[in-house]
């Protein structure tokens, strides 16, 4: 039987304190998110909040990210418009990887089978040349592998190997131009 009351916030660091919290909301918020935000202002911001960003990194409106402090994100990687990176824990997407509209990548879950509900969280990592299309989720503690494919709609809850396609129906290898 679930006790919700007796839910903490135990051995989860947010990695600021709350005044930086309350400023990052506010920035997300107002300016971050915004269609009329420039792609570049979006970079810097999130650098400006402690967030490991390299060069010619695309971030689109309406993209919503917990903690800029825990995200890396590598070289010419693209990040669509309504994704929602949800890091409690770290998310580090490698060089040239796309995380297509509405994408959510989660690190953060609950352990169903503790009464006080307890956080289980674990960090996402997408490899290089990786591609999460459209309104695909891959969940806490997941990595996926280099030039990897998770399919438009579909759940992701374990590793994914490199050049590998995950479906609806099942994985298969994807061949990837050299």
């Amino acid at each position: 039987m679930r006790n919700l009351p007796a839910f903490t916030l135990a051995g989860y660091d947010k990695g600021r304190g709350i005044l930086v919290q309350a400023l990052w909301f506010a920035v997300m918020n107002t300016v971050f998110m915004a269609w009329f935000c420039p792609a570049r202002l979006r970079v810097a911001l999130l650098r400006a909040f402690g967030a490991t960003i390299g060069d010619g990194v695309l971030v689109r409106h309406r993209v919503r990210i917990l903690w800029p402090w825990k995200l890396t994100v590598g070289d010419h990687t693209w990040i669509g418009e309504g994704a929602w990176l949800l890091n409690l824990e770290p998310i580090t997407l490698g060089a040239h990887v796309c995380v297509s509209q509405e994408a959510l990548l989660c690190t953060g879950s609950h352990d169903h089978r503790a009464a006080d509900f307890r956080y289980r969280n674990a960090p996402v990592t997408v490899e290089d040349g990786a591609w999460i299309a459209a309104r695909a989720t891959v969940l806490a503690g997941v990595t996926v592998g280099r030039h990897a494919v998770v399919a438009a709609g579909t759940t992701l809850h374990t590793d994914l190997p490199e050049l590998t396609l995950h479906t609806a129906a099942g994985r298969r290898l994807v061949p990837v131009p050299a």
